[in-house]
């Protein structure tokens, strides 16, 4: 076993078989914090959104915070109830894209899978700097190297992934659990002090906040539209569980479904308690410190969870701090909803001819690594782009995420409509009027929340998913006329059903200098008996040249030598125009083309030779009627590596694989 594959099963595990992939299938308990952590994570920062976005008309406005924070929990549980009708209608994991694809059309389901794909990827970069922020504001380390230590959990999480759904989920559910634990602890905490008599007050609940203007009439209705679409965030997630149904172990739909519900309970259950909480302790937070009068000198604003914390648990700090270290975990690990979902998403597309078909595959551990890499590299760059700063991140967040709900919610009312006018069961017609008001309600709903959306965000940085999702809709399509070109382009026709033989087969051995690898091509070219057979040398040098031409007579080796002149000391042009001349000659011949080479052992053996022969190589593929062919000779230290048993050495030594092509040396 080679280095680089001794330290991938280091850290990636050893490659299970195609038929172990039904023992990587989840159970509800690990599907939840699998699918579910981002969800969950929305907790520690939804309310936290909402009441920021209030304090811009002054502190009077939180009176609106229960209302606002009703009106999502109402949205959360009518989505929940929307998707559980599309994991039972569409099983298959392709989601929302599915849903919309056939109800509605392929191009609306292209732009959903946009819309998606754009959302994963900000659900990572959100996460991993909300996550790193709250890390920052205990330790003083991490506030100074933010950037590094995003990508670094980046990284982390990306290799946990790679291990595998089962092996990654079962790593999460633990700090998952933890969180939704220490939220338990804090809310009940809370209540028994409430009920004792205890007046719980946070510390900012005496400061003052500076209201940026006065709100009034529809200036005060768009600030709380603006302040209803931020705590919307509490939603991100929800769809990441219709994406991942065939991840659950049988009863696939009914286990999903069942995991969504609990899903939507738990969520909304801590989403109210905590606003609860925040309004009950008097907490007052703004967007900039400066706007809040009463902050000591030189101190950053905690956040909402820890201030809750602080006024509940009062002098028992170390309380406070595994709340704290409860909710940095669980950010960091939301990002791991989106690294089940983006892949998951992306191997469909690829199935589709949408995406790069490399995506549709599973690596070594049954998981989808090129999706999880793409989309790891391209958080990362986000990440950097935006120095981890979650304040600039969130304004590009939930816009992509409503763009699906509306539409797959429009695709499942088209669906049960569809479904109505044929012929159905009386007891099962019932269910399925019952389902399509479901997701009647949830398609005006989860609309009218994505127009508030894109109207509050769109100035202060949600144009750029605007521009984004178009952008990646025009390359998925450009992608998918591709792949059909190249599809149309290899069908076989009437004429192709009839074998056409070449005239004649014109074979060419490259030849440098007579060593072990040039004599085995030339053995190899004779056996496959072509018409014509000859080979060929560049005269760069003239004296070599000479030296080779009478060392070539002087082995009497049977086949012609024809020296092809190159002034210019090139090798490439003056046998493609030699090549090009046989062809124009007899269009019909076939001209096979043999270079010999030799293997080498070591990454760096490859830099210490010329590559002419893949300079050439590259320019006779775009040759019509030309078959190149690389003849291997393994050195010692191919043959060495030890990467094939003693056994098979021989036979790869005879019939080994090309990995360095050398046509002017050694």
């Amino acid at each position: 076993m080679s280095v680089s594959e001794y330290t991938k099963r280091i850290f990636l595990g050893r490659a299970l078989r195609s038929d172990k992939l039904e023992e990587t299938l989840l159970p509800k308990r690990i599907a939840l914090p699998v699918f579910a952590s981002d969800a969950l994570s929305s907790n520690a920062y939804a309310t936290q959104e909402i009441l920021v976005v209030l304090a811009l008309g002054g502190a009077s406005l939180y009176a609106y915070g229960a209302w606002i924070a009703a009106m999502v929990v109402l949205v959360y549980f009518v989505v929940v109830a929307s998707y559980r009708q599309n994991v039972h209608a569409y099983p298959s994991g392709g989601g929302d894209y599915e849903v919309v694809t056939s109800n509605i059309g392929p191009r609306a389901g292209v732009l959903v899978a946009s819309a998606l794909l754009v959302d994963y990827v900000l659900t990572v970069a959100v996460s991993i700097s909300a996550g790193v922020a709250s890390l920052a504001s205990i330790s003083a380390f991490v506030e100074e190297h933010t950037v590094v230590i995003a990508l670094l959990a980046i990284l982390g999480i990306t290799v946990l992934n790679l291990r595998g759904v089962r092996e990654s989920g079962s790593l999460f559910a633990i700090p998952t659990y933890f969180f939704m634990f220490s939220i338990a602890v804090l809310v009940i905490t809370a209540v028994v002090r409430f009920a004792m008599g205890d007046d719980l007050q946070a510390a900012s609940a005496a400061y003052e906040v500076v209201a940026e203007n006065e709100y009034a009439g529809l200036a005060l209705l768009f600030l709380l539209a603006r302040s209803f679409s931020s705590g919307t965030t509490a939603l991100t997630g929800i769809e990441a569980i219709a994406n991942g149904v065939p991840a659950f172990r049988p009863p696939k739909s009914q286990n999903a479904a069942n995991t969504l519900l609990a899903l939507g309970l738990i969520a909304t259950s801590m989403f109210a308690a905590i606003t609860f909480l925040a309004l009950k302790t008097g907490i007052k937070i703004t967007d900039n410190d400066a706007d809040l009068i009463g902050l000591p000198p030189g101190e950053t604003q905690k956040t909402v969870i820890v201030q809750i914390a602080d006024a509940v648990f009062g002098q028992a700090t170390w309380a406070v701090a595994v709340v704290s270290i409860s909710t940095a975990l669980i950010l960091l690990l939301a990002a791991n909803t989106a690294f089940n979902g983006f892949p998951v998403l992306g191997s469909v597309l690829g199935r589709d001819g949408y995406l790069p078909h490399q995506l549709h595959t599973r690596g070594d551990r049954l998981a989808y690594s090129n999706g999880i890499l793409a989309l790891a590299i391209t958080a990362a760059v986000l990440v950097f782009i935006f120095k981890a700063d979650v304040s600039a991140l969130i304004q590009l967040y939930i816009v992509g995420v409503f763009i699906a709900f509306t539409m797959s919610q429009i695709g499942m009312v088209i669906h049960w409509t569809r479904l109505l006018r044929g012929p159905v069961p009386s007891d099962r017609r019932a269910a399925m009027i019952r389902s399509r008001v479901i997701n009647f309600i949830g398609a005006c709903l989860t609309g009218t929340v994505l127009l508030i959306v894109v109207a509050t965000k769109f100035l202060r940085g949600a144009w750029i998913v605007c521009l984004l999702i178009p952008l990646l809709y025009l390359l998925m399509q450009a992608i998918h006329r591709h792949y059909q070109r190249v599809s149309d382009e290899l069908a076989l026709d009437d004429d192709d059903e009839k074998v056409m033989l070449p005239s004649r087969v014109v074979a060419l051995v490259l030849v440098s200098k007579i060593h072990k690898p040039t004599l085995r091509a030339l053995s190899y070219a004779r056996g496959s008996r072509p018409a014509v057979l000859e080979a060929i040398t560049v005269n760069v040098d003239p004296v070599e040249t000479q030296e080779l031409l009478a060392d070539w007579e002087r082995r009497e080796i049977p086949v012609p030598l024809r020296v092809l002149d190159s002034p210019y000391r090139e090798i490439t042009r003056p046998v493609v125009k030699y090549v090009k001349s046989l062809r124009r000659e007899s269009p019909r011949d076939l001209v096979t083309v043999y270079f010999p080479q030799y293997v080498v052992g070591h990454w760096y053996e490859h830099l210490l030779h010329n590559q002419s022969a893949l300079r050439l190589r590259a320019r006779l593929m775009f040759s019509k009627n030309v078959v190149l062919v690389t003849v291997p000779w393994q050195l010692a230290s191919a043959v060495d590596r030890g990467d094939l048993p003693q056994n098979e050495i021989a036979a790869a030594v005879r019939y080994g694989s090309a990995e360095q092509t050398d046509f002017d040396s050694p």
